[in-house]
């Protein structure tokens, strides 16, 4: 069973839409909660979005390693970085985050492919 994380966030999308057309204003106000979280502070838009990747590890979250794993790559992060990311998650969520940093991995090398 192989996933493809780019056909994951594919599908998503139309439906991730239809959610927005469907509740306007609580997107909305996701929306502006993600611009102010994912914004330049004490710590970087890459270093957010590898915090972001773990927290998708960690919670088996497949939209979520994609969309991450997308962004980190048009960041310019490393392979190397994505893997302290994975060793950081299998330490605080053990064998079920095992399996999705091994997933995360996938889909990071599925987006560089494409870059």
């Amino acid at each position: 069973m192989s996933k493809s994380y780019k056909e994951i966030t594919e599908g998503l999308n139309p439906y991730l839409a239809e959610v927005k057309k469907g509740v306007p204003e609580v997107m909305k106000g996701f929306s502006a909660m993600a611009k102010a979280a994912t914004a330049d502070g004490a710590l970087d838009k890459k270093t957010k979005e590898l915090l972001a990747l773990a927290i998708g590890i960690a919670t088996r979250c497949d939209g979520c390693i994609g969309f991450h794993a997308k962004a980190l790559v048009h960041l310019g992060a490393t392979r190397a970085e994505i893997e302290e990311v994975c060793g950081m998650s299998v330490y605080m969520g053990g064998g079920p985050s095992f399996m999705y940093a091994a997933d995360a991995l996938r889909a990071f090398d599925e987006f560089s492919e494409s870059e």
